[in-house]
């Protein structure tokens, strides 16, 4: 019964994805950004596929590229689905930025937060349950800053901020790189002690019948 789920809900996801519109209007999905880019989002899925994984979604039919740009056609990259047999398939290890979704069937809830918590930038993780228990025991366990339940991008309201935990590449400096802790680590403090001494004069005129200011600052004590 489990294994029938996990093919439902895999089977769900591709038909979701089938149905993203190649375009620049609402809903739909653009090119990506240039030409290197392009062709590094192809490199995963073709390394993915030499190293034994399974396309289930081949994003590669939408266009080839176009890396002059000259025409104004742009560089499509249609959604991606790759279902892995090894964990240590570099486009599950390492960020793509483009349009690929790599899937993985743990064996345990142990090699599951083993997986995550062996990836080095330690940025954000997140759960999908209906049962508590196992939110808690993963969220516990997470070796992330950002961590979400049934929430894909956990990234959080004010007043926290999008950021990193210390010991991964996430991390810069006391602060997270966003929010006032991304003032603090682009900005210096500066401290500026001053002291005005008013002439006689000024300072008579602000006494009150004998009696002297002392004050060095203009003000009546």
């Amino acid at each position: 019964e489990e294994e029938q789920w996990q093919k439902r809900l895999l089977e769900r996801v591709i038909e979701k994805a089938k149905d993203i519109q190649r375009g620049t209007g609402p809903g739909q999905m653009g090119p990506v950004i240039d030409g290197h880019s392009w062709n590094k989002i192809q490199s995963y899925i073709q390394q993915a596929q030499e190293g034994g994984a399974d396309i289930l979604l081949d994003g590669r039919s939408w266009q080839q590229p176009q890396p002059q740009q000259q025409n104004g056609q742009g560089n499509w990259i249609g959604p991606t689905i790759i279902h892995h047999h090894s964990k240590d398939d570099a486009a599950i290890k390492e960020e793509i930025f483009g349009p690929v979704l790599s899937v993985y069937k743990a064996s345990s809830w142990k090699e599951a937060i083993e997986i995550e918590n062996s990836n080095p930038f330690g940025n954000a993780a997140c759960i999908y349950t209906s049962n508590g228990a196992c939110a808690d025991w993963f969220t516990e366990r997470f070796r992330a800053a950002m961590l979400g339940v049934n929430v894909g991008i956990p990234v959080p309201r004010e007043p926290f901020s999008f950021g990193g935990l210390y010991g991964t590449l996430s991390k810069y400096g006391d602060m997270d790189i966003t929010g006032d802790g991304a003032i603090e680590f682009f900005s210096n403090r500066i401290k500026v002690t001053t002291k005005w001494i008013l002439p006689k004069e000024a300072s008579a005129g602000m006494n009150n019948g004998d009696v002297v200011d002392k004050a060095n600052f203009a003000g009546n004590m």
